[in-house]
Parts: C-alpha cells; structure tokens; sequence
C-alpha cells in the first residue's frame, strides 16, 4: 500500500498538483494535509487527520456508473471510520481553485472553534484551571 502511495505521488495530475501547492506546508488555515494517504483498503488524495477530512478529487473517469459506485462504497467505508469527506471535480479546481479552498474551509470551520479541553478538565477564561469546591 505505501509502495502504491508513493507512486500515486509522482504522478498526480494536474489539478492534484494545483491543489497541492495550496495545502502543502500548512499553508492553508494551518493545517497539515497528507497527500495520496492510505486509509484502510483505500489511498486518498488528501488527508488532514487533526480535522479528520479527506479530500478527492474526481477527474472525468468519475463520471462513469461504476466508478461512481465504487467510489460511494469507498466514501461509507471511510466515513465509517468518523472520517469526513470533501469532494471535488478536477475541472473546479483548476478553473476555481479559490472557491474549492474556500469549501474546503467551510468544513473545518466548525471543528477549528470547538476549544480544547485539558486532561484536566475544563479551564476557566484566565487559562487556570477553576478552583475546586
């Protein structure tokens, strides 16, 4: 499977690469992405697991019933895993790039201002954990 990984990243497509150089480095909103990840049986275009997220994008191959059923099956296995998915067309991010980082955004939006809480338990405003009673 990582043999097959490494290989997928040597030859990504075109809109693989655009995307890519938009999430590399952190250098969206921060976040760590993983290019051609294997999760389970399956290797994913992009991955941000402090977000849980993947992210695929689908070429014109997609657009065939199989594939497209194939995909969907995939698509539950992973979610079965808590995983969420972002989909996308190869078209839309070489013609939108902008507008797919934007929903890409909308999702982890939610997850991004859900405040940590310590082992310790919650923590009041100042940082300090609240007093006991």
């Amino acid at each position: 499977m990582k043999a097959t990984a490494r290989r997928l990243r040597k030859r990504q497509t075109k809109s693989e690469k655009l995307l890519w150089q938009e999430l590399r480095n952190r250098k969206l909103d921060g976040l760590k992405f993983l290019r051609q990840h294997p999760i389970g049986p399956s290797i994913v275009d992009f991955y941000c697991h402090e977000n849980r997220l993947v992210i695929e994008i689908d070429g014109g191959i997609h657009l065939d019933k199989d594939v497209k059923d194939r995909d969907k099956f995939r698509q539950k296995l992973i979610e079965d895993y808590g995983i969420r998915f972002f989909r996308c067309t190869a078209n839309e991010v070489e013609s939108n790039l902008e507008g797919v980082l934007a929903g890409i955004l909308k999702i982890v939006a939610p997850t991004a201002l859900i405040p940590s809480i310590s082992r310790e338990g919650p923590r009041g405003a100042s940082g300090v954990s609240s007093p006991k009673s």
